[in-house]
């Protein structure tokens, strides 16, 4: 058994998540994994746990956050995922 490194929780189907910088997590739970890793929305500081935006290496939520903290670039940044066509 492995324990969880965010609630403790000692568990027969605990799971690790390698990342990309070679660092392994050990979690008990989706919800545990993604209280550690999930970037944090800079303008609404929610967890990011869907596609989010990512603009000059900074991570919203969505583009509305974004176009809210970029400012005169804002207007380019869409949210393309699920949108119609032009």
């Amino acid at each position: 058994m492995a324990a969880c490194e965010v609630c403790g929780n000692d568990y027969w189907m605990a799971f690790e998540v390698r990342t990309v910088s070679g660092d392994t997590h050990t979690f008990d739970c989706l919800e545990c994994a993604a209280q550690k890793l999930a970037p944090i929305c800079e303008h609404c500081q929610v967890k990011i746990l869907g596609h989010g935006v990512e603009v000059s290496g900074r991570f919203f939520c969505c583009a509305h956050c974004a176009r809210a903290e970029e400012g005169d670039r804002g207007a380019e940044i869409r949210d393309a995922v699920g949108a119609r066509p032009a």
